[in-house]
């Protein structure tokens, strides 16, 4: 043991051997600084590990070189681990520990795989994916899973929050499911980071369109289909290479065409009409076979319009709505409506009007007709706690008769066929 105490000057003036030497400390024991020959500096602390007495194995960690790490901050840490040793902790081993520990970009890897949890969805786990590339890994990635604290949740929560309240409540929901699999899993955490965290309140987003709108839409529909939507040209600027004025006009495709107007006659989902295969088209009952969706298998029932559309449009691939690779071995569906949707929408004057708000309208006009939750319900695949409610398709009389009312209704105001005379309530009336 030293003689003396390890302040800073006397560590400045130890010098090097000929051979690597340890100064101990008079007043800590087994707290000490390494000198080697070249003259650099370290402190140390060497224990018996797990309490134990003469026979317990001796441990020394090195705590930090001298150059940055200060003989009073040193001495702070070293009484601190040397007391947790006392105490049967083995702090060389849990440094260890931690440095092999993965750290959150590493085991994302894990988890985002789609055999970690089979029950996951293709498109769920699309997201996860998305939110971690995006959001989770720039801010979180290079920390160890056991490190990550409920303030680090809570900075990147009000970070993404301050633009995107939604998604920063998604990202809280993401991590929570990601920390519990780490918990449960691969047993490398003992608490979950995200619990306690305040969500920011989300506003509905629905917005349901009036039959004045639905007939812009309409009218915008069928110009872009025939003689094409025109160009949006500032004429105060002079363009190097500006398309002729009767050059100025984009025509959208047939099956862009058709697939908005199935997600208006049918109240689908986005996917749910994009991934649709001929396969799963039964035109002779006039239902489509969904073999996943968002609550799992689901039939659809094809009213007229969506049956016309269905009957009218050529087979080109295996995919009802037809994309770039229609046809071929490596076929993929169509990614998205986009490109079309943004014109139609500036078209018609319906900034803001997102694609699933056609679902949303679909929905309004069956409330707005008085046809009972229960069957709308039903019609759109939402879950319902009624087990017979998977044997739906084989008693669709009452799905039918609302089918068929909800997409005259939405075809009339489009102005794609003549008003019944028996016309259900007024699209925007239940709004």
């Amino acid at each position: 043991m030293g003689t003396s105490k390890l302040t800073k000057t006397v560590a400045a003036e130890l010098a090097p051997r000929a051979n690597t030497y340890i100064e101990w400390d008079a007043d800590l024991p087994g707290f000490g600084l390494r000198v080697t020959p070249n003259g650099a500096k370290a402190w140390i602390i060497e224990y018996r590990a797990g309490g134990g007495g003469r026979r317990a194995p001796s441990r020394r960690m090195t705590l930090g070189p001298l150059a940055t790490l200060t003989a009073e901050k040193a001495r702070g840490a070293a009484k601190d681990l040397l007391a947790a040793a006392r105490l049967g902790a083995d702090p060389a081993k849990d440094r260890q520990t931690a440095r092999a520990a993965p750290t959150v970009d590493e085991l994302s890897k894990i988890f985002l795989k789609p055999e970690t949890k089979v029950d996951r969805k293709a498109s769920t786990l699309a997201l996860y994916d998305l939110y971690f590339r995006v959001h989770i890994l720039p801010a979180l990635g290079s920390k160890r899973v056991q490190d990550v604290t409920g303030a680090d949740v809570v900075k990147l929560h009000r970070d993404v929050g301050a633009e995107k309240p939604v998604t920063a409540n998604r990202l809280v929901k993401v991590l929570s499911g990601f920390f519990s699999w780490a918990i449960a899993d691969q047993k490398i955490r003992m608490e979950n980071p995200t619990k306690g965290i305040d969500l920011f309140r989300e506003q509905g987003r629905e917005r349901y369109l009036t039959s004045e709108e639905l007939s812009r839409l309409g009218d915008a529909l069928r110009e872009a289909e025939t003689i094409g939507l025109p160009h949006l040209v500032d004429d105060t600027k002079k363009a190097k290479h500006a398309r002729k004025p009767e050059n100025r006009f984009s025509k959208i495709d047939q099956f862009a065409a058709a697939a908005i107007r199935l997600l208006i006659f049918t109240g689908a989902r986005l996917r749910e009409i994009l991934h649709l295969e001929w396969r799963n088209v039964d035109l002779e009952r006039g239902l489509l076979f969904l073999d996943d969706s968002k609550t799992g298998r689901k039939p659809i029932i094809l009213n007229a319009p969506a049956l016309q559309i269905l009957t009218d449009l050529p087979r080109i691939g295996k995919y009802v709505i037809a994309g770039q690779s229609a046809g071929e071995k490596d076929e993929q569906p169509r990614a998205d409506l986009q490109r079309p949707w943004g014109a139609l929408v500036k078209r018609a004057g319906l900034d803001g009007l997102r694609i699933h708000d056609l679902r949303h309208t679909h929905a309004s006009v069956g409330a707005g007709a008085n046809l009972g939750l229960p069957i709308i319900g039903r019609l759109l695949g939402h879950r319902h706690p009624d087990t017979t409610a998977k044997y739906a398709h084989l008693d669709n009389d009452p799905l039918r008769r609302a089918s068929e009312r909800i997409a005259s209704e939405l075809s009339t105001a489009m102005g794609e066929v003549s008003k019944p005379s028996a016309s259900i309530h007024k699209i925007g009336e239940a709004r």
